[in-house]
């Protein structure tokens, strides 16, 4: 199923690199009989005009770039014809504007009439070359999900009344879905007697979702449970908030529909409520993680003679390494190695793990000016670009620590949504925590952050660390 998937993104990648190729030519053709140049004529300037060939290169790779920022190649294998359509719509219209002020705002014209003539035959010659390629693949895509030839391994998490109906319903619906359901898990061992378990095999309990969701691929979980189990659904999300790139469904009751909870994207479907697992747009993700690039190469390049003098200065005044590696969960619960300007004295932890506080005899002097200026933090713009962190987000913490957090805070595992932040909202309010109930408190900023997650609150928090950074108000 996955390398089919794979299979099927490169085709759209293919199609959309042919479809630019082809959309280039014929507009770049366009401009030159549009000088009055016969059509043979028109073509061999083309051919040997050096520009042609060089954006036939560029251009390309450029709307490649544009779609991949759009997101079109993300879950290729759930596109929609519908959603399919705008996307490209909006992309052509942004590609050709560029374009437009790029290269045609030199082109030489009787009058402007030619600008909007020449503009308009890119963008119609661009949007349906490329819609059309999109579509047929989406077509073929869509018929085999419907004819049962391709599906999605779903995981039921119920094991109810509600649990059963919602099955049925999906598998009965008019137009399949391509859900495929590998089994269902129950809240405890103890599952209720009920026909689902004649349907489909029990694989475990909610304790056993992430083990689950690894080891059988699944692609989509349904949550149905009886109404008696709704209290439980809260434990759920959060269990699979580090199970990856999934899609969650949750059967509603009588009350999410009275309230307008409920909406669907085909009037086929099963009512189901769709949590969204994106916490932004996909183009403000592709922007991030360009500004991460970006910066943190910026960052060290500029910065050196300062990286510089701050390793000669912790060489010089406290014996050891002048770097401090330390294993920190990330991304989906994943370990990586952050890396810090050391700035407390080695084996300051020989007794076990234990947080900073104010006066903290562990801490050498320069090391306490560094955390005022969060000058320690620098070496970790080489994580950012590595993609362990990101320079905005939740700060990363060991295992340790998070066995502790989570035992009084649960939500805490949903921070592992999102790749860890060099600073973020939580460390702004408050810096470096000194207790296991400061990280709880943090903790309330960062699912803010969640929440209002967008450039613009990303942007907000930097110039807010640069203020800090500025007044030496770190600890």
């Amino acid at each position: 199923m996955q390398n089919y998937g794979h299979r099927k993104k490169l085709h759209y990648i293919l199609c959309d690199w042919l479809a630019a190729v082809a959309a280039w030519s014929l507009f770049f053709l366009f401009r030159k009989h549009n000088e009055d140049f016969p059509p043979a004529e028109a073509l061999a300037n083309a051919l040997t005009d050096t520009n042609f060939w060089m954006g036939l290169v560029i251009i390309p790779l450029g709307w490649l770039l544009l779609y991949a920022i759009a997101g079109s190649y993300r879950r290729v294998l759930r596109k929609s014809r519908l959603l399919e359509l705008g996307q490209t719509l909006l992309s052509t219209t942004i590609g050709c504007i560029v374009i437009f002020f790029v290269l045609m705002l030199d082109d030489a014209v009787p009058n402007n009439a030619h600008y909007y003539i020449e503009f308009l035959f890119l963008f119609a010659v661009q949007f349906a070359l490329t819609y059309l390629c999109r579509l047929i693949l989406t077509t073929r895509t869509v018929a085999k999900v419907h004819s049962r030839q391709l599906g999605f391994p779903t995981l039921m998490v119920g094991d109810g009344v509600v649990a059963l109906n919602t099955y049925l319903s999906v598998e009965n619906q008019e137009i399949y879905t391509g859900n495929q359901f590998i089994g269902f898990v129950s809240l405890n061992n103890d599952h209720a007697a009920s026909n689902i378990d004649k349907i489909m095999p029990f694989l475990g309990t909610t304790s056993d979702l992430r083990q689950l969701v690894a080891q059988h691929s699944v692609e989509e979980v349904i949550i149905a449970l009886d109404d008696d189990q709704q209290q439980h659904v809260n434990e759920i999300l959060r269990l699979l908030a580090t199970c990856g790139d999934i899609i969650i469904k949750i059967a509603p009751n009588s009350r999410d529909i009275l309230l307008g909870n409920v909406k669907i994207d085909n009037i086929f479907h099963s009512p189901l409520l769709v949590i969204n697992d994106r916490l932004m747009p996909e183009w403000q993700y592709s922007i991030k993680r360009i500004f991460d690039i970006v910066v943190s190469i910026l960052v060290m390049v500029l910065l050196s003679p300062v990286y510089i003098i701050t390793a000669i200065i912790v060489k010089c005044t406290s014996p050891g390494p002048i770097f401090f590696s330390q294993e920190r969960i990330g991304y989906m619960g994943r370990p990586f190695q952050m890396i810090k300007f050391r700035s407390m004295y080695v084996d300051a932890e020989q007794s076990g793990p234990a947080l900073s506080k104010d006066n903290d005899p562990r801490i050498t002097p320069f090391g306490r000016f560094m955390r005022k200026v969060r000058l320690d933090e620098f070496p970790q713009f080489y994580n950012v670009l590595k993609g362990n962190m990101s320079i905005v987000g939740p700060r990363p913490e060991r295992q340790y620590y998070i066995d502790q957090i989570v035992q009084r805070a649960p939500e805490y595992l949903l921070l592992q949504r999102l790749r860890p932040g060099i600073t973020s909202w939580g460390q702004v309010k408050y810096g470096y925590a000194s207790s296991v109930d400061e990280m709880v408190e943090r903790l309330r900023y960062d699912l803010l952050y969640i929440d209002n997650m967008s450039l613009a609150t990303d942007i907000k928090i930097l110039l807010y660390t640069v203020i800090i950074i500025c007044q030496g108000r770190g600890k």
